[in-house]
């Protein structure tokens, strides 16, 4: 669901970046406000700055190569800001309504979800170019890149996941899921793909060698958000309606845990031995502590926090 645009999307990047002195570290966590406008940045548990992106409302982020980049739906185009100075760098034009979001490594290629236009494109990063385009099913939401270069596409209302070869831009294949996909997330090693499946409200897990569903299980009301914990063992979902994220035992399938968190919960992100939760309508984000799953922080951010993601500092200037 995507609430209705506060206010046009004003074309000259104004902002201010992240505190003077900060730069990025080992990795750190970026979070859009959709109606704040803002990224907040994350250090260690703890709010380390903000850029505001003035005029826009910012859906999904992702990041490659020392970038983030911002989906603005409503704005048609995407955002490209400086991670380790919290800089805006460019605004890219996009004609559809862009939604979800995956960048190569090197941050030099984007892939983007049209919404409204249920079609992905490949852009170059440096100045918007549609370098190829692939048609998906109906509203595509999220979409994830795996490091052979596939990418893999929520067809939130075919009920679907759809699958591409991105150096050619050819489907590979469509996967029947539960009903209106909507997150999606790999497995450490690849091997399986998390898809939640926000009418149904259950998981679908993919074998992304087959290409085929292998089960689809019970996770909780209205799954949001995916994250898998870096072993491999636990699946996180975030529920938007219960406000509470359900933990998976990754092997059996089945649910360790339920941990309460802020209103709305959509996004979710691990980093550091904590999952951070973006409660849209908290205007918070919650960070979890892995090892007992329990809440231990509700951090303030801007108006309708969404989305996250993790960038890690590349020790180069990004272009």
């Amino acid at each position: 669901m995507i609430r209705p645009a506060l206010a046009a999307l004003i074309l000259a990047p104004a902002l201010a970046g992240w505190p003077a002195g900060l730069s990025a570290r080992a990795a750190t966590v970026y979070v859009a406000s959709q109606q704040g406008a803002q990224v907040t940045r994350i250090e260690a548990g703890a709010v380390a700055g903000h850029t505001t992106v003035a005029g826009a409302a910012p859906a999904t982020v992702a990041a490659g190569g020392g970038l983030l980049f911002l989906s603005h739906p409503d704005g048609h185009a995407v955002t490209v800001i400086d991670a380790a100075t919290g800089a805006v760098l460019r605004r890219l034009p996009y004609k559809g309504q862009a939604f979800g979001l995956a960048a190569s490594p090197d941050g030099k290629t984007l892939f983007v979800a049209d919404w409204s236009g249920n079609r992905v494109d490949r852009l170059s990063a440096a100045d918007g170019t549609v370098e190829a385009s692939a048609e998906t099913g109906r509203d595509p939401a999220h979409i994830v890149l795996d490091r052979a270069g596939r990418l893999f596409v929520a067809d939130r209302e075919s009920h679907r996941v759809s699958v591409f070869d991105t150096a050619r831009m050819t489907r590979l294949a469509t996967i029947p899921v539960g009903t209106a996909p909507f997150a999606l997330a790999l497995s450490p090693d690849e091997r399986r793909l998390y898809v939640g499946n926000v009418r149904s409200n259950d998981l679908t897990v993919i074998d992304t060698e087959a290409l085929e569903a292998l089960a689809t299980v019970p996770a909780g009301a209205m799954p949001y958000g995916i994250a898998v914990s870096p072993d491999g063992t636990r699946i996180f979902v975030t529920n938007q309606h219960a406000a509470t994220v359900t933990v998976l035992d990754a092997g059996r399938l089945v649910i360790a845990a339920t941990v309460g968190v802020g209103r709305y919960p959509e996004g979710i992100v691990i980093e550091g031995g904590r999952a951070y939760v973006a409660n849209w309508f908290s205007d918070s984000v919650s960070v979890l502590d892995l090892a007992t799953l329990k809440e231990i922080a509700q951090l303030p951010v801007a108006e309708g926090p969404r989305s996250l993601a993790i960038a890690a500092s590349t020790g180069e200037t990004p272009r």
